[in-house]
């Protein structure tokens, strides 16, 4: 097997997050997007330390449960994975992988433990309350493009009006967006050059509230005046529009990092304010543009009523929340504990939790900014519950030690990385504690990746034995 050789093969099994494994030659080659089932044609891509990986050329013969997808840029898109499988397959197949990943790290080191399955989102299209969508060409020196990356490009854009996981009201203001630009024969950004106007267009929605918060990102490339006109053009049309929701506020972010990412040099507001609000279990949230919240908002009630359920009776119990965010779980907890502590190293977002714990009346929750691994040292108080909600790539070892180190007796673990988990639960059976059950929510529909909710409980200790 050489690198660049053309191979046909049939796809046997889909691994997270889509990895699809076909046999060639008694070698195993990951085929990224792709079903099980399909007959693929595949250009065999990288080759080395036994590992094998091919770049898909053509899908020869479909799946038997493939169905034709419902959004119309799917294929061409990136932003989903499985929009050619009904929803029903989907949540099996998102079921099996994270068993299987699981079943490894705790039932192949002679541990036991309940699976409970997967819980559906309650909305499978239109769930997405968040949209970073980029300016760009549909193709080199193509006409202006706003919507999201071509699959496995780094500069194409499909200009992705109809998105079907987005909001409605999104389609609407992206593509009014782009039609003013247009006319205004404005140019996007060049990441090579570092030359160019226009950056993002964010876009935000509360799903229970209804309320809009739209950001356009630029680069400081264009004439104040010229530009404030432009502005102002933008904003009137964007207020003109039979949305479905209100807008709550338009902003104008000025974005001259030359890094490829959406963030704010400095924020101003064109009409109403910078943030928003959105309801989760009876709660209040305020959001602004750049600050983190469960991209799927209905979803998120599912994800933390499971989370809320593995926790239990908490009404004594001092409960650190680890890796908290904007401290949507900690003010979950807080009626029922007393005191939560968040730990969070994006200070914005601990800004706006105790923002949002003060307007929901909360007393009983603290929050702190930093990496966890520092944090914990200056904490006096001791945990008798911890819940982990950590980035994808899972806790740092010498973090993971200092949480063992409390020795609480039961931790709920939350992850969007089923493989980053499993890592983490081979340290924590290693040191004495015990899976008890596991469950998904699947808060991303048609894309790969899925929730997962762990509840452990440490065994009991004489000594420095385990009875």
């Amino acid at each position: 097997m050489k690198k660049g050789q053309i191979f046909e093969g049939i796809v046997e099994k889909v691994e997270f997050p889509n990895k699809g494994m076909v046999r060639v030659e008694d070698r195993q080659v990951v085929v990224k997007n792709t079903l099980p089932g399909q007959k693929v044609r595949f250009a065999l891509q990288k080759l080395r330390k036994g590992k094998c990986e091919g770049r898909l050329l053509e899908i020869l013969e479909h799946a038997e449960q493939e169905v034709e997808a419902a959004c119309p840029h799917f294929g061409d898109c990136g932003g989903c994975t499985y929009q050619n499988l009904s929803y029903e397959d989907q949540l099996r197949l998102k079921e099996q992988q994270v068993r299987e990943i699981l079943d490894e790290a705790i039932c192949g080191r002679g541990h036991s433990y309940k699976f409970e399955g997967i819980l559906p989102s309650p909305v499978a299209f239109g769930y997405r309350n968040k949209m970073e969508f980029s300016f760009g060409d549909a193709y080199k020196d193509g006409p202006l493009a706003l919507g999201l990356h071509k699959r496995g490009s780094f500069y194409d854009i499909v200009t992705a009006g109809d998105c079907r996981i987005a909001d409605e009201d999104f389609g609407q203001i992206l593509r009014e967006t782009l039609a003013l630009f247009q006319e205004l024969d404005l140019s996007f950004y060049h990441k090579m050059q570092h030359t160019g106007y226009l950056r993002h267009l964010l876009v935000r929605k509360g799903a229970k509230t209804g309320e809009i918060l739209a950001d356009l990102v630029t680069t400081g490339q264009l004439d104040q005046d010229r530009e404030r006109e432009i502005l102002e053009i933008w904003k009137e049309r964007l207020l003109a529009l039979p949305l479905k929701g209100t807008f709550r506020g338009i902003l104008h972010t000025r974005n001259d990092s030359l890094a490829d990412v959406v963030q704010s040099d400095h924020t101003e507001v064109l009409y109403g304010q910078e943030h928003f609000q959105e309801e989760l279990l009876g709660l209040y949230f305020q959001i602004s543009p750049f600050s983190f919240f469960q991209t799927n908002s209905l979803g998120a009630q599912v994800l933390y009523e499971k989370a809320r359920s593995y926790v239990g009776e908490t009404e004594d119990k001092v409960i650190f929340d680890l890796y908290s965010g904007t401290g949507t779980i900690a003010q979950i907890l807080a009626p029922v504990a007393r005191k939560v502590i968040g730990v969070e190293i994006v200070e914005e977002a601990v800004e706006a939790a105790r923002i949002n714990a003060a307007k929901n009346g909360l007393t009983n929750c603290s929050f702190l900014a930093g990496d966890v691994l520092k944090v914990l040292d200056t904490i006096e108080e001791k945990p008798d519950f911890i819940v982990l909600d950590p980035p994808r790539d899972g806790i740092h070892p010498k973090a993971l030690e200092k949480i063992i180190a409390y020795g609480v007796e039961q931790m709920v673990y939350i992850s969007c990385k089923p493989t980053s988990l499993a890592r983490d639960l081979e340290v924590l059976l290693e040191r004495g504690y015990e899976v008890e059950k596991a469950g998904c929510v699947d808060m991303f529909p048609w894309s790969g990746n899925v929730e997962t909710v762990v509840m452990l409980s440490r065994k009991s200790y004489d000594g420095d034995e385990v009875i």
